[in-house]
């Protein structure tokens, strides 16, 4: 291979090599039905009002080639993040799920949820079929995660202790429900939820750090965190590193692959720019996710 994706995928070789990693661990990627991709990169090139400015898509491959470069980063396991923006997408959406897991073993089997009727049904039968980690988008969705349709969710997948990766922050746009009072609200109800803050909880960082503070069982994923792109319009705030720091153990790898605006090399030169250090480095980018999921050590 030449040219600019074995230069990529040297650097990001360089990056796992500098943390004495031989994989990493992405626990917020997205591989969706083709259709349903084709309307989410629509949506990203026309800057629709969820996304605010141009966001070009810089892996806009066929399915096999994606996998194919995510591979070759050496990334052992990665999610399908889905997400449904109205009733009765959530089981199809996850069924869909499912099949790709069974074809895509380095996949973790993903799963998503509404808030409907059927919501405590499609959840069930998602994790009957062995789903590992879900994603709940209240920006996206629109509905609010304390929504009495969701009660008897939340409850199932506390007692089932399976993570919840939460797009709940204000970014890049308010939704009626995103901010930290909705999720401190559930957690006040779920102290144990393993519930997963998606791109640190971009703007309200601070915020969604003092609920992680204050709640042992929550986690957060780096997804397009530090990026100049992020930076530009939701910087985080310098002062709070050490409270980023302290949560070593807390944070999780995530890129948003492939619906991103630049290079998967510089969502991960980004991180290590934060000067945080290798040890965290290495927690965020393998070791955290391995233990949460239960994936065992670094090959």
């Amino acid at each position: 291979m030449t040219g600019p994706e074995a230069h990529e995928r040297a650097e990001v070789a360089a990056f796992r090599a500098s943390l004495g990693l031989d994989s990493l661990i992405d626990v917020h990627t997205h591989f969706m039905p083709e259709r349903v991709l084709a309307k989410v990169w629509a949506y990203f090139d026309a800057a629709g009002p969820l996304v605010g400015r141009p966001w070009p898509i810089t892996y806009r491959h066929e399915e096999q080639r994606r996998l194919d470069v995510l591979r070759g980063f050496g990334v052992r396991a990665f999610t399908s993040m889905l997400y449904p923006h109205k009733p009765g997408m959530a089981r199809w959406l996850n069924d869909w799920a499912a099949d790709f897991a069974a074809r895509t073993p380095d996949c973790l089997h993903t799963a998503t949820f509404f808030a409907e009727p059927s919501a405590y049904d499609d959840v069930r039968r998602a994790l009957d079929q062995g789903a590992r980690i879900f994603k709940c988008h209240l920006q996206v969705g629109g509905y609010d995660p304390n929504d009495p349709q969701l009660k008897r969710v939340w409850g199932l997948l506390d007692e089932a202790r399976v993570p919840v990766v939460t797009h709940c922050g204000s970014g890049p746009v308010p939704g009626p429900f995103t901010g930290p009072e909705p999720i401190a609200a559930l957690l006040a109800r779920h102290p144990r939820l393993p519930l997963v803050v998606a791109h640190l909880g971009l703007p309200e960082y601070e915020e969604f750090l003092a609920l992680a503070e204050r709640h042992p069982h929550v986690l957060l994923d780096t997804t397009m965190a530090f990026t100049s792109f992020t930076e530009a319009q939701a910087p985080f705030p310098r002062a709070a590193l050490p409270r980023l720091a302290a949560l070593q153990d807390r944070v999780l790898l995530g890129t948003d692959y492939p619906n991103i605006p630049y290079t998967y090399a510089e969502a991960l030169h980004a991180l290590r720019d934060t000067g945080l250090g290798t040890d965290w480095l290495r927690a965020v980018c393998h070791d955290n996710a391995a233990r949460v999921l239960g994936l065992g050590p670094d090959a």
